[in-house]
Formats: C-alpha cells, structure tokens, sequence
C-alpha cells in the first residue's frame, strides 16, 4: 500500500521517513518561508511608531503595546506549543498556527483602533508560537543525519537574518505605500507555506504513556511570559513601574516552581537535568547572548542611521542588509567547518569574531565617519554570528531526543527571544544613561524646560534645538555627539556579553556534540551514549 507524504504519520523516536529530494526542498521551503515570516513580524512594527500614533491617534505607551504583545504572547507559548506538536502532532499545530497567524495578521491590517491592533498582535503571537518551533522540529524529524546539520544552517541564517530583512521590507512599505501594507508579506508568505506543508510536510508525534504535563505548561507560560514582559517594560516605565516589577516577580516565582514541579514529575515538559550536558547549556547560553547582542545592535543602529546621519527609514534598513548577507551563507556552511573542526571550535572561532565585530564598532564609530566607521565591524559581527548559530542550535537539537524535537526548538527558540528582549532592554538602557551623562555639558544655560526632554534622547533633543534659537546648531551637533558616546558605551557592554561566552565555550563548551570532535582524539571511536530526556 502506498502512502502519500500529506498522510504519512512518522513515530519520530525511529529513523526519519525516507523523504525523496524534492520533498525535503519543500519541507525545507516551507519551514523557512513560515519562520521568516513569524521573525519578520517581531521587528517590522517598529519603522512605523509614528505612523501609528497619528492615525491612531494612540499615546506612546498604546503603540509600544502594539509591538510588545506579539513578542510576549509569542515567548510565553513556545515551550507549550513545541510540547503539544510533539504529542498530538507537528503537522496540524503548524496548519493551524499558520491559518491563525493569516488571520490575526489581516486583522491587524484592516483594524480600526489601538485596542483592535493589540488584540490582533496578540493573536499574531499566539499563531507564532504554533509556527516557530514547530519549523525547526519538522526539519530534525525529517531530515538524516547526514543532511540534517545543513537543513539546521539554512533555517539559522534565516532566523538570524529574517529580522534585518524585516526592517528592510516593513520600511519601503512605510516609506512607499501605508503601514497598514506592512501585514501583506506575512500573509503571502505563510499562504505560500501553508500549500507547501500540506503537499510535502510528513505529520510526527511522540508515543508517550504518561500524561501530558498541563501544571509544567502553564509554569512555563507564565515563566517565559512574565519575564519578557517585565525586561521589555522596564526600559520604557522604570524599573520600579508596577507592570515591570510584577511581570519580573511573576515570572521569577513561576520560573523557581517551573523548576520544581519538572524535577518530580515522570514526564516533564523539559527535563531540567538535560542542562548538565555541555552542549545544551552551551547552545542555549551562546544563542540568548548573541540575539541579546544583536538585537541591541538594532536598537541603537536605526536611531544611528536616521538621526546622526539623516537617512530615511528604508536607507537604514538597506545599510544594515550588509550584516545579513554575511550572515545568511555563514550559516549554511557552518555545520560543514563544524564537521571538520568540531562543534566547540566553530562556536569559540563565531563567537570570537562577533566579539571583534563589536569591538570594531566602539573603537570605530564616530559622528563624522559615517557609515563607513561602523561598516566593517558589521561585516566581522555578521561573519562571527553566522558561525556560531547553526552548532549552537544543533547543540540544543542533539541533546534532546527525537520525540522531544518540539521542545528542543521552543527551547531554542526562548532563548533567542529572551535574549533579544534582554538586549533591548540592557544595551538601551546603557545607551540613554550613557547619552544623558555626556550632552548635560552642553544643556548648561539652557531652561529647564528645555534642558530637561533634550537630556532624555536625540529626537528631543531636535526638537528642543528648534525651539532655541541661535544655540540650536551647538545641541543639535552635541546630541548628536552624545549619542554616539552612547552607543559606544553599550558596544563595550556587548563585548563583555559575548566575552563571556567565550569564555564559557573555552571552559565548558560541548565535548562530543559530532563526528569530527570524536574523531579528533580517537581514530576508532566507541558509541556514545545520547542523553535522554522525559520519562
């Protein structure tokens, strides 16, 4: 009897489906076409803050909601929904993810008000959370092993790049048509996705005789949840903000019980004792400082570009595609170098010039350099990122066994978003304490009612320069100055960043994690033994 792929249900703890050449292309198409789309969703909001406040006619702490729900709702049900694909079936949760995800986002396109818009974000994120870890688990499933490490590198570069790319796209919509276009690429692409999937895409589930673990799921929601929520608020509302602070308590104490209630339980939702394994805990560390890095980056860069040098949002975007285009091939060819020098040495080489990357940028950066003074170091962070990505999602992937795949990429995929908003959340804060210390020089003299909003960013400090007459030229060059002094200062934080997780790799970095590790000290290795998560 014959079986076609749209029917064929894999028990994933045995070999992968054997899959001819055009239906893994496919798979590989859609996981990647669906994960660009959920990546390019969490940055394409921002170029179009302004737009949205007037026509919406929203407060700045409505429009940071608007961006925020999507990132919040997204991270707090990864680990869950990876967990359920796994039980119940990686094919129809991303089905449904992906009519969900088109849905919400016509909605955020067509929507009347501020109140709508979130609504519809959070749905966006709910859909999200359906689509990316299950990407990424369909590809370990499917995939041998012997062409499995290559699959991973394609979908990192994207993951790693989808979000420069994002920027890219979102600012010709703003800049070309309305910011209500800005939803029309997400649409086409999980369409385009969607049709893949249901051709190509094999179902898989995990056979288990325990039951599913509901207290682990919702511990881990509110876990992830509570946390983002509190690092992306405290920037913007203080740190001692009540949301802030109780969206950090929450998450904490729901964290601690997390812990606890996985320890006992006969089939957890994540085997906590996995994070003794070197290669999990180096993976998961390496990715949430290098997204917490690059994601920083981003914060500061955009600013960079459109008030220090003047460019347009879409002149922006396209100045930091460089960054991408080196990273995007870096990742395919990463589990190549990885195989030949071993997975611990291509993470240390990656994460050593992602270092050197930053370090070029805070020695380099200036007012009058312009753009090419931070060139280079973009090109070297790129070169460095796209390095140590794939061996580090595949360190996470190996570790966990096949029927756990879900989980194993919702926990990739937290400790990506968890370390952007992380980044966000410590390199901006570096930034405008940073800028605020070195342009009060300059504000001497002035009233206080002046001197006050120009202390608190260079947008104000334009708009406080119009406002002043003969001195305007003097704070508008000094804001510009302080800015930079900013950034620069949050470089130094980066480099510390991924300075420790060098490191980490040095000191614990994986042992075993491929062939060419083992083979490196024994011409006939002997078989070794894979850890096990859950009962």
């Amino acid at each position: 009897m014959s079986t076609t792929p749209h029917d064929l249900t894999t028990a994933v703890e045995h070999d992968p489906p054997v899959l001819d050449p055009t239906q893994k292309r496919n798979i590989l198409i859609s996981m990647c076409t669906a994960l660009m789309a959920v990546i390019a969703s969490v940055s394409g909001l921002n170029v179009a803050q302004q737009d949205l406040a007037i026509d919406f006619g929203a407060s700045q702490g409505a429009i940071l909601w608007v961006i925020n729900a999507y990132t919040v709702a997204l991270a707090a049900l990864l680990m869950p929904v990876g967990a359920i694909g796994d039980r119940w079936g990686r094919k129809p949760v991303l089905l449904a993810g992906l009519g969900l995800f088109a849905a919400a986002s016509l909605a955020a396109g067509l929507a009347p008000s501020v109140g709508v818009m979130i609504a519809a974000r959070v749905l966006a994120g709910v859909g999200a959370a359906m689509i990316m870890p299950v990407t990424l688990s369909v590809i370990t499933s499917s995939f041998p092993e012997e062409e499995r490490g290559q699959a991973i590198g394609i979908w990192a570069g994207v993951a790693g790049s989808g979000g420069l790319i994002g920027l890219f796209v979102s600012s010709f919509m703003v800049d070309v048509l309305t910011w209500r276009w800005l939803f029309a690429l997400p649409i086409v692409l999980v369409a385009a996705s969607a049709v893949l999937a249901v051709r190509s895409v094999p179902n898989s589930t995990e056979d288990s005789e325990h039951p599913f673990d509901t207290v682990g799921s919702i511990l881990s929601a509110f876990a992830i949840g509570g946390l983002v929520l509190g690092i992306h608020e405290g920037p913007e509302r203080g740190w001692t903000d009540p949301l802030a602070v109780a969206g950090l308590v929450v998450g904490a104490l729901a964290l601690i019980g997390f812990v606890m209630w996985e320890r006992r339980h006969p089939d957890p939702l994540l085997d906590i004792s996995v994070f003794r394994d070197r290669g999990l805990a180096a993976g998961s560390f390496t990715l949430l400082m290098l997204f917490a890095t690059m994601f920083g980056i981003f914060l500061v860069l955009f600013p960079y570009f459109q008030a220090v040098l003047g460019w347009s949002a879409l002149r922006s975007a396209v100045a930091l595609l460089p960054m991408a285009l080196m990273m995007m091939p870096t990742s395919t060819v990463a589990p190549r170098i990885a195989k030949r020098f071993g997975s611990r040495r291509t993470m240390l080489l990656g994460t050593s010039l992602a270092t050197t990357g930053l370090v070029t940028l805070a020695l380099r950066a200036s007012v009058e350099g312009g753009y090419m003074s931070v060139l280079p170091g973009l090109l070297v962070l790129g070169l460095g990122m796209g390095l140590a990505m794939t061996p580090s999602t595949e360190a996470i992937t190996e570790t966990l066994p096949a029927e756990k795949q879900g989980v194993a990429s919702a926990l990739n995929d937290t400790s990506r978003e968890v370390g952007g908003a992380l980044g966000i959340a410590l390199l901006g804060s570096v930034l405008s304490s940073s800028y605020s210390s070195a342009i009060e020089p300059a504000l001497a003299g002035l009233p206080d009612e002046l001197a006050e909003p120009a202390s608190e960013g260079i947008g104000n400090a334009f708009g406080v320069a119009a406002q002043a007459g003969d001195a305007g030229p003097a704070i508008i060059d000094a804001a510009k100055h302080a800015f930079v002094d900013g950034w620069v200062q949050s470089m130094w934080v980066g480099v510390a960043m991924l300075g420790a997780v060098v490191l980490f790799l040095a000191v614990r970095g994986p042992k075993t994690s491929n062939a060419a590790d083992l083979h490196a000290g024994d011409p006939h290795p002997a078989e070794v033994p894979q850890p096990v998560a859950g009962g």
